[in-house]
């Protein structure tokens, strides 16, 4: 991205291996740590080893270490889920469907939406996923489709879920550009990085997601959305089940994403929302945990 923008500059790409890719085999309820993906780039920022993270969005924990922060949202592409299998369309999913998904988010809205389908977790990177549907006679998952986009494999698809059925993760498709604040290194470069109706959107859900104190181990989605100078946002809420679930939506200035984000969490809470989560988050801390409260592998998604 840099070089596009001066294609001189001098740019060292460092690769660091987070906790979050090392660890996939323990739950991240019972780690405990919602910054797993970002945390050793994060201090690699502060101590100055590199100027410039770059992360999937849905990754970052919405409390920043002091002295960092989110300085660029480039555009963001299509965040919606689709879905990779033997089906045709939504209309499809019902009685005697076997679906995989390691996403407590997906697994409450599936339920929600069919109650009779039955929901396995499926664990792995994208291609292992695609490949435990034949391995495990499963009419299908659900992927990002950016996610497989980004693979060229967006051909796999079978149908995308409509928001009304699938509100996506937050930050769902959206990079996220993190360094330190007032970094002179890289000011000339960030406003033009940066892609205004991406970040109303992403700081809408953030904040959303903020007051809710949810992370990866709750079952909560939402999708912001610019349209005619107004920002949408969408906002679900479920048990692990799907049998008690709240969504809401609301229209508020683009200029003031956060303070939407925050009034549709305060609603949810007011809701229930509130013992919802709370139920979860018990229920996935305790050592017998169900398999559903195991985190996904991270992927391109």
């Amino acid at each position: 991205m840099l070089l596009d923008l001066d294609p001189g500059l001098e740019v060292r790409i460092e690769k660091i291996v987070t906790s979050g890719d090392r660890i996939l085999d323990s739950p991240l309820s019972q780690i405990g740590d919602r910054g797993l993906f970002v945390k050793e780039i994060e201090e690699a920022l502060l101590q100055g080893d590199i100027d410039l993270a770059v992360h999937s969005a849905k990754d970052v924990p919405t409390a920043l270490p002091e002295g960092l922060g989110l300085l660029a949202f480039p555009p963001r592409e299509d965040p919606a889920d689709v879905f990779v299998g033997g089906l045709s369309s939504v209309d499809d999913l019902g009685p005697g469907r076997v679906v995989g998904t390691s996403s407590l988010r997906r697994r409450s809205q599936l339920l929600a939406n069919y109650p009779e389908l039955e929901v396995v977790d499926i664990r792995g990177n994208v291609e292992t996923r695609i490949r435990k549907i034949e391995e495990e006679k499963l009419d299908g998952t659900i992927l990002a489709k950016a996610g497989l986009e980004r693979l060229g494999r967006l051909g796999e698809a079978a149908f995308e879920f409509p928001l009304e059925v699938m509100v996506s993760a937050v930050g769902q498709g959206s990079l996220a550009l993190e360094g330190r604040i007032g970094d002179e290194k890289l000011a000339p470069y960030i406003e033009r990085l940066d892609h205004g109706a991406t970040r109303q959107a992403v700081l809408a859900e953030r904040a959303l997601m903020r007051t809710l104190e949810g992370g990866c181990q709750v079952p909560i989605g939402a999708r912001g959305v610019v349209q005619d100078g107004e920002l949408f946002l969408v906002a679900y809420v479920g048990s692990l089940n799907g049998e008690r679930h709240l969504r809401r939506e609301a229209r508020g200035p683009a200029g003031r994403p956060e303070e939407l984000g925050t009034r549709m969490a305060e609603e949810l809470l007011e809701a229930g929302a509130d013992v919802i989560l709370e139920e979860i988050r018990s229920a996935c801390a305790a050592p017998d945990s169900p398999d559903a409260c195991e985190p996904p592998t991270p992927a391109a998604d």
